[in-house]
Order: structure tokens, then sequence, then C-alpha cells
């Protein structure tokens, strides 16, 4: 008995030192893997507090990426997830203040209502639109390079010419109609800077990323708007009507299911309608192994961010993340 006895405890014993050894071994890989992710995105930290405070909340995007992404792998999900630069970030950190809907901008009649509207649309092929940009964490200017991106696109199709046009323009200049900085802005708020200011060009107004004095003058504008139409509000037909026939549109949406979006088609039912981030939509299609209608989104999170900057956002699913809540284009 006392031979049996002495065969359990060491059994125990040795069951523990190679569990001991394996913890061991993936706290060492988490170590890396967390030393690597600081470099790539250039994090530094105040303090040791601070950076244990960041890393607790990166473990548990960690987790919680890879519980996904192997639910994914079973068939349970039709997009992936990743980490990304914003890992490490509190929800009130990566998520604004709600955006306002406008009540004093008119929604544009559907004058088209039997228009032969094609299966799929891409303007980013057919060349109006600018490289993905990167709004950078700290400011909350997603509604100036949603604007600057369906300036760009109206500019392309009236001249041929693909010209990066300045978020840093409309944060600094366009106060007076109700947006400023890195503070949630309203998309109209910024066509109707332009349409009676003009805007400047990227490369003679630069993206700083702060909140700015207003340095615009009208020898660097370059390009105006005459309106400002709304997208009939909670009606996707309405939004892919102007999609296929305008161009890149903007557009207000909840994100905050998507921060670690990585790839495929993004539909989930805990997505909700509580605005809170303008991107730009420039297309549309069907991802046919998925089964699903898709938007084709372009934000400003950098091209670490979703599939090379871009998204598919579920269409015809109820609205997904309100994405025809708020959508606005100028003419």
């Amino acid at each position: 008995m006392a031979s049996a006895w002495k065969g359990r405890t060491v059994g125990v014993w040795l069951l523990a030192v190679l569990c001991a050894s394996v913890w061991a071994e993936l706290d060492s890989r988490l170590d890396q893997q967390w030393e690597q992710w600081k470099t790539t995105h250039q994090k530094k930290y105040h303090n040791e507090v601070e950076e244990l405070g960041r890393r607790a909340l990166w473990e548990k995007n960690l987790n919680d990426v890879n519980h996904h992404n192997l639910e994914a792998s079973l068939g349970l999900h039709t997009y992936t997830l990743a980490i990304n630069h914003m890992s490490d970030l509190t929800e009130d950190e990566m998520f604004s203040a709600p955006m306002k809907i406008p009540e004093d901008v008119t929604p544009t009649p559907l004058n088209d209502p039997d228009v032969d509207l094609p299966a799929s649309v891409n303007w980013k092929e057919k060349g109006y639109v600018t490289s993905v940009k990167n709004q950078e964490l700290h400011c909350d200017s997603c509604w100036a390079f949603s604007a600057a991106g369906a300036l760009e696109g109206l500019l392309f199709k009236k001249t041929g010419k693909l010209v990066s046009l300045s978020p840093q323009n409309l944060m600094d200049c366009s106060k007076p109609y109700g947006s400023y900085g890195c503070s949630p802005g309203r998309l109209d708020s910024a066509f109707n800077y332009v349409k009676d200011n003009g805007i400047a060009s990227e490369a003679s107004y630069p993206y700083e990323a702060r909140n700015g004095d207003c340095r615009y003058n009208s020898n660097m504008q370059v390009v105006t708007c005459s309106s400002i139409k709304l997208v009939l509000p909670m009606d996707e037909l309405s939004l892919q009507k102007r999609v296929a026939t305008i161009g890149p549109i903007s557009a207000a949406i909840d994100q905050r299911e998507m921060i670690h979006y990585n790839g495929g088609v993004f539909i989930n039912p805990n997505c909700g309608k509580e605005l809170n981030h303008a991107v730009l939509v420039v297309g549309y299609g069907r991802d046919e192994a998925a089964n699903l209608d898709y938007w084709l989104i372009k934000n400003s999170y950098g091209t670490g961010w979703g599939e090379q900057g871009y998204m598919k956002l579920a269409r015809n699913k109820d609205q997904m993340c309100g994405i025809s809540m708020y959508a606005v284009y100028p003419l």
C-alpha cells in the first residue's frame, strides 16, 4: 500500500512539474508576443502600473479574438478578428460620443425607382478613391476623413483627377458650421463648409491629428460643392441607388463590435445603431461563399485594420450597424 501511494505521489508531482513547465513556456510566448506588439505599434507607457493595465486589456482582447476565430474556423462566423493598434484601449477611449443625425437636412426623394442597379459596384477599382489614411487614436476626426473621401470621388467624377483632400482643413475651419477638430462632427457640417469655402488638398494643408487654427485661403481651393443631400434614412435600397449612381457616399455607423475586424463579411447581431463613427461607402457586392450581400467600406484606421483598411459590412440585414441611418453626399 505504501509503495502504491508513493507511486501515485510521484506521478502527481511529475504532472505538476510538467504543467508548471507548460505554463511557463506559454507565459514566455505571451511575453514575447506582447513585446513584439508594442514594438510594432510603437507603444510606450508612462509607468509600470499603466503598462500592467494596458496588458490586461490586450490579453482580454487577444483571448476574445482567438475564441472568435476558433468559432469562425468551425463555420460559426463569416468574418475573422485580429489584434491591432487599438487592442490596449478601454471602451471609453475607443468609442466617441454618439453622432447627432441632423434635423435640418431633407432626405433626397427617390426619383429613379426603376433604375437598373448593377449587381456590384467598386469605386476603388474605378479610380475614385485615394489611399487609406489613419486618423490616429487620440483624434475623433473620422467625420472629416469621410467627408474628404466623398469630395475626392466627386472631384474625380468631374475632372478625372484623383487628389487627396485635407481633413485638417475641415477640422480647423468648419467650427462655425457645427464641427471642430478632434471632436465628433457632423458630415453635413463639413459639406456645408466646403459649399461656402471650398477645400484644400492634403498636400497644401497636411493632417496633424490635433485641433488648430484655420489657415485656409481661397488660393488653396481644389474643389467645392453646390448642395448636400441626405440619403433616405433606414432605407438600404436608397443608399444602394446613390452608391451606384453618385459614387462614394459618407455614412455613419455603430463601430463598437468591429474594432478588431480583420476580414470577411461582418454580420453581428450585437452591433447596434448608436452611430459613433463615420466611414466612406465605396461600393457593394455579394459574397457567394458566405451567402451574404455586403457594403464595401473604407475606414480611417490605417491599412493595419481590416482588409488593408477596408471592410465588408453585411447588406440588407436590418441596417447592420446603422449603415443607412445617416448617409450624406455632396453634389
